[in-house]
């Protein structure tokens, strides 16, 4: 029977197998993968980068929705206050209108209105996190000043332009709608309407008045119309948001079938592992101590 007297290099390569085995299992248990660099699994490991890739886009996308979210709710609430005081410019163009008046009350009513015309002005120049809403892309300059050269009385210092912001692989949205389209359309021009009223009060001619009150009513219709707009763009967005979070799931979910470690397997490796480790460096230990004659007994 032959003997091999030199039994070291065997002993010493298992200690290093056994040792990396346990390192490999300890890194598993301790990160959740089993996958920690491409030479673990290139295969997975090169699906991992896409599947990474695929994840920070929609996080980008989902930054996207939530950034433009609050600016169109904004939007949504300016008009709401703006559709509530051309209600209440209405109301007064009515009540002007009524011939029993006298032309004190007629100008008292007219006051009115200017306190009215001033915060339309004021609600047109809303600005989101330093961005003038209703300015076109000319969002840095407020849209509106007031002009008494202007048969409207302002004068839009915006453009017609719109905004738009990409929510999901080629899909965009448009996040703003220009303030001459809101507040000066072809369908009612709320700027000139109000200051129409105002004259028209001014002067105590009820039938002007009365036409004026039609006007700035047809305005008012036009801008409750355009407010749909903002309302449709944060339905679009909750449910853009809503398939973006779904996305996020399945791509975890992915990225755990590609990479995740099976921890109950890596547990079980790493015992078997230190069990092996242990019985390799005891007989690293032994065999240091034999002597020639040891083999030879």
């Amino acid at each position: 029977m032959r003997v091999n007297p030199n039994i070291t290099p065997d002993i010493l390569t298992a200690i290093w197998q056994t040792q990396a085995q346990e390192n490999t299992a300890l890194q598993q248990i301790s990160t959740g993968r089993r996958v920690n660099v491409p030479s673990d699994d290139p295969a997975a490991a090169a699906a991992l980068v896409g599947n990474l890739n695929s994840s920070a886009q929609t996080d980008q996308y989902l930054q996207n929705t939530t950034s433009i979210e609050g600016q169109l709710q904004t939007a949504d609430s300016t008009l709401s206050s703006v559709v509530s005081v051309l209600n209440q410019a209405i109301s007064l163009g009515v009540q002007g209108a009524n011939g029993t008046l006298s032309a004190s009350d007629q100008q008292g009513i007219a006051q009115q209105v200017i306190g009215i015309q001033s915060q339309v002005l004021q609600l047109a120049n809303t600005s989101y996190q330093g961005i003038y809403i209703f300015a076109g892309t000319a969002t840095t300059t407020p849209p509106f000043v007031a002009d008494t050269s202007q048969p409207s009385g302002v004068t839009y210092n915006g453009n017609s332009n719109t905004n738009t912001v990409e929510i999901g692989t080629g899909r965009n949205i448009t996040v703003n709608m220009p303030g001459d389209q809101m507040f000066q359309g072809a369908g009612g021009d709320v700027m000139n309407s109000l200051q129409g009223l105002i004259t028209a009060l001014q002067s105590g001619d009820t039938t002007a008045i009365g036409n004026a009150t039609t006007q700035l009513r047809t305005a008012y219709n036009y801008v409750t119309q355009q407010r749909v707009f903002y309302g449709n763009a944060v339905d679009q967005l909750n449910a853009n948001q809503t398939f973006l979070q779904t996305e996020k799931v399945n791509l975890s979910s992915q990225e755990n079938t590609l990479v995740g470690a099976d921890l109950s397997k890596a547990a079980t490796d790493l015992s078997q592992a230190e069990v092996t480790h242990q019985a390799a460096l005891a007989a690293a230990a032994k065999v240091s101590q034999n002597t020639l004659l040891d083999y030879l007994k």
